[in-house]
């Protein structure tokens, strides 16, 4: 049992004082409410999803009820089987295909972003070159820059490669953001270690992979999140360069979908489902990494 002091008596012996059960319940009754508090907020973050992931197993006409969407009946994947039905014609494109073209995109984005963005990031925060600053200060000035102010003179650039894979995932592997979370990364990384590294005859670019890398593997793992959240549901830039349903991107694909009546719901929160979840398993994965790191860039609000 805790004790709260040792007080002297008259008599010259110490009595102990013990906690009254006021005090042994406050720090039960905040702890309660404390996570009344967090459950309730998750649960107001999560209630949409879920409305979708119960709406995607229910009839048409139960689908939009309204707080009584939540009640799980007549539950089927109907829905499911619906939605590869509609995409069965190349004249409407095939689920699978979009599906691919989402996957094939997204990799190339996140996968060659994480190369050229740390290696951008490395240049900038650890190599000591003419015109460095003048980069990074560039580079700054493009994270207040949105993607709809570029968006335009991309589309008159790229034109002429409309309806291919790679103009929806090249111009958008280069990220100013990505640089910006890999440099602050790196410049909290020791400079003794490079500097034993260079000692030992490495060069900038075996120090890069070989020492660089394997130390930062949550900032890695925080980029490739954003990257593929942010590039899985583009829309834009697949809007404009895009008219072919062979490559739309997932995202497309269930806009001209729900806009086409009559309007199938229970097949809309179908396609949502089988859009959203990959965006969980991959963050559900990789979130032990996103918080490190998020922690250790100084990026906590």
């Amino acid at each position: 049992m805790t004790v709260l002091a040792d007080r002297p008596t008259v008599s010259g012996r110490t009595r102990v004082s013990h906690p009254g059960p006021g005090r042994r319940l406050r720090p039960l009754v905040r702890s309660g409410l404390d996570h009344l508090l967090m459950g309730t907020v998750t649960l107001l973050f999560a209630s949409p999803i879920l409305y979708m992931f119960i709406g995607s197993l229910k009839p048409d006409d139960q689908v939009l009820d309204g707080l009584s969407g939540f009640v799980p009946r007549d539950l089927s994947l109907d829905n499911y089987a619906d939605v590869f039905a509609t995409f069965d014609d190349p004249s409407t494109g095939f689920f699978l295909n979009f599906f691919g073209t989402s996957v094939i995109v997204t990799g190339v984005v996140v996968l060659g972003g994480l190369v050229v963005n740390s290696m951008a990031a490395y240049a900038l925060a650890r190599l000591r070159w003419r015109g460095r600053d003048a980069v990074l200060i560039l580079v700054l000035a493009l994270l207040v820059l949105p993607f709809e102010a570029i968006a335009v003179p991309l589309f008159y650039l790229l034109n002429d490669f409309r309806n291919t894979m790679a103009v929806q995932s090249v111009p958008l592997i280069a990220n100013a953001f990505s640089i910006f979370l890999f440099y602050s990364f790196f410049l909290k990384l020791p400079k003794e270690i490079e500097e034993a590294g260079r000692l030992d005859g490495a060069g900038p670019w075996r120090i890069f992979v070989r020492i660089i890398v394997p130390m930062s593997k949550p900032v890695f793992a925080t980029v490739a999140i954003l990257s593929f959240l942010t590039q899985w549901g583009m829309f834009l830039w697949p809007v404009l360069m895009v008219s072919d349903p062979s490559v739309r991107p997932l995202p497309l694909a269930i806009s001209v979908y729900q806009g086409q009546p009559p309007f199938a719901w229970g097949d809309i929160m179908a396609f949502g489902v089988m859009m959203v979840l990959p965006m969980l398993l991959v963050f559900l994965v990789f979130q032990r990494w996103f918080v490190r790191s998020v922690a250790s860039t100084g990026l906590k609000g």
